[in-house]
């Protein structure tokens, strides 16, 4: 979604980045804080080996909740929290940005479906290298064995047992996971806004952003969810050296789970993971949207009383 077709009254001048960066960590926190215990769901699905009994996504909750206590529901949020913020705003930052890149590189004036995809894309790719270490740190956590008292001690485990770089384990399995979602998501929006009926009022493009943004958001989960699961096992492997761990590389992985638990073990966490990111994508498209309009409302504002004087 480039900011150059969020249009309202003819303001499709672009912001500067800050704004676009600001706009995108407001909408990353506002996502997270609304839809947080399905991804908790979601991971324990994703790293529970084998093909036992699942307790599905209401069940999970409700049985984190008679056991554990619901402050569960919310472990492992502060590595989230503070990578929503550069992890939202590199999404859309970076999408704008690679989006300007690739109208001016191929000499054209607006966005196509390809070029959303491609675009798409890359910024998926450039929002990788920011979330790695915060998801590494996450998924620990969420682990229901997981015996780190806090983020402060699974952070500080980590580097000393296995070494700084260890906190990027699971590199190349966030890329693809990153490159597949966004190039569905920021991909699929665009066709959605361009088949969907124009709004007429405020609160038709609200609606609009949402069906867009859920249905991207939908789509791109169906893409990723196989390299999202070998990324959550990559990442709960404690590193030993010597040791070649079972989990390494993406397309292996795959391969290991679909041949040891069946195909369908490579959309473990799928409910809970597109319950939070199909309705999550419309959250962050409308939120992201409405800070970009509020934003631009401040800019006229301020240019009418520079033009006063």
């Amino acid at each position: 979604m480039a900011s150059s077709d969020l249009k309202s009254n003819g303001r499709d001048r672009p912001l500067p980045f800050v704004y676009q960066f600001a706009a995108g960590a407001i909408a990353g926190v506002t996502e997270i804080l609304t839809m947080y215990p399905l991804d908790v769901v979601k991971t324990r699905a994703q790293l529970a080996v084998g093909g036992g009994q699942q307790m599905g996504t209401v069940g999970t909750l409700t049985h984190i909740v008679k056991t554990e206590g619901f402050s569960r529901l919310y472990r492992g949020i502060i590595p989230p929290i503070l990578m929503e913020a550069p992890k939202r705003a590199t999404k859309f930052a970076a999408n704008d940005s690679w989006g300007e890149f690739y109208r001016n590189f191929f000499g054209v004036a607006k966005m196509s479906q390809s070029l959303s995809i491609l675009t798409g894309a890359t910024a998926g790719a450039t929002e990788a290298f920011v979330v790695v270490p915060f998801e590494l740190v996450k998924i620990r956590l969420q682990d229901p064995k997981s015996t780190y008292t806090s983020t402060m001690d699974c952070l500080g485990k980590i580097v000393k047992n296995e070494g700084p770089l260890a906190l990027y384990n699971g590199l190349e399995a966030t890329l693809w996971r990153h490159i597949w979602w966004n190039a569905g998501y920021f991909g699929v929006i665009q066709a959605v806004r361009s088949a969907l009926p124009k709004a007429e009022s405020k609160s038709g493009e609200t609606f609009n952003s949402f069906i867009a943004g859920a249905i991207g958001g939908t789509v791109g989960t169906i893409l990723n969810t196989p390299f999202d699961v070998v990324k959550s096992r990559v990442q709960n492997t404690v590193r030993v050296p010597g040791v070649v761990a079972k989990y390494n590389w993406s397309w292996p992985s795959l391969l290991v789970v679909a041949r040891e638990e069946g195909f369908g073990a490579l959309y473990k966490g799928f409910v809970p993971k597109v319950l939070r990111l199909g309705p999550g994508g419309g959250v962050l498209l409308v939120v992201y949207s409405a800070v970009i309009e509020k934003f631009k409302d401040m800019r006229e504002e301020r240019e009418a009383k520079e033009a006063a004087f």
